[in-house]
């Protein structure tokens, strides 16, 4: 019986407003003298996808993140002795959620679950402080337990993020299913954990490792709509 869903944040349940996609990027980098191409921001961010996939038991580190972001700035054409500093700027801001949007298939998701009598958490990678994402969007009533990897100290995949966030509901691993759009990160770290997974790819163009995740009972969805499905899925192997 499924008693808990965690989800990841970022890109599962909000996503960037402008401040940073290719406008924001490039109006950070004109604030420091940068000159970039936002034409370039999307393949730029493609490229700098590898640099988050660091060894599976992985330390929080700020570092991971500046750098992946001045990748993104040098893709984008950028370059200068302030380098450094933006990067370091976009950083910082990333953890203030009136950047962010909620998407919106997230309330009525969560709602479905409350409903349902399942528990509710959250598991992000990021710095954002979760107290403050719970109020931001009014999510506080139903999510019951909010872990970040900063506050934690290791990052997803790593399986002790997930046995503290199920330690919080008060579940064990095998009543918990992990809702999250990074395989490696929120899918793979669950099953590691002992957790079932359902992937959730928003994004537009084929899903990744579909069979795959199918074979290890993994659903694939594109909207939290869907999850209902998935759940009963899973519920039902």
């Amino acid at each position: 019986m499924i008693r808990a869903v965690l989800f990841d944040v970022d890109f599962t349940l909000i996503q960037p407003g402008p401040t940073f996609r290719a406008e924001g990027y490039h109006a950070f980098c004109a604030k420091y003298g940068i000159a970039v191409d936002p034409a370039r921001f999307d393949a730029a961010v493609a490229s700098a996808a590898p640099i988050l996939d660091g060894p599976e038991d992985s330390p929080y580190d700020a570092e991971i993140f500046v750098e992946y972001t001045r990748h993104i700035i040098e893709s984008m054409g950028g370059s200068g002795t302030h380098l450094d500093g933006c990067a370091r700027e976009i950083y910082a801001e990333w953890a203030s959620n009136h950047h962010f949007e909620l998407y919106d298939d997230v309330p009525s998701a969560l709602e479905r679950l409350t409903a349902a009598g399942v528990r509710i958490g959250v598991i992000s990678n990021s710095h954002r402080p979760l107290d403050a994402f719970l109020s931001h969007f009014e999510l506080a009533q139903t999510i019951s337990a909010a872990i970040s990897s900063a506050e934690h100290g290791l990052m997803k995949p790593h399986p002790s993020i997930f046995h503290e966030a199920l330690k919080r509901l008060k579940v064990a691993p095998g009543e918990a299913v992990m809702v999250g759009d990074q395989v490696r990160h929120d899918i793979e770290g669950a099953l590691r954990a002992g957790l079932r997974g359902v992937f959730l790819h928003r994004r537009s163009g084929p899903p990744p490792r579909v069979d795959e995740l199918a074979a290890l009972g993994v659903p694939t969805i594109r909207t939290l709509d869907d999850l209902p499905a998935a759940l009963s899925t899973i519920q039902n192997s």
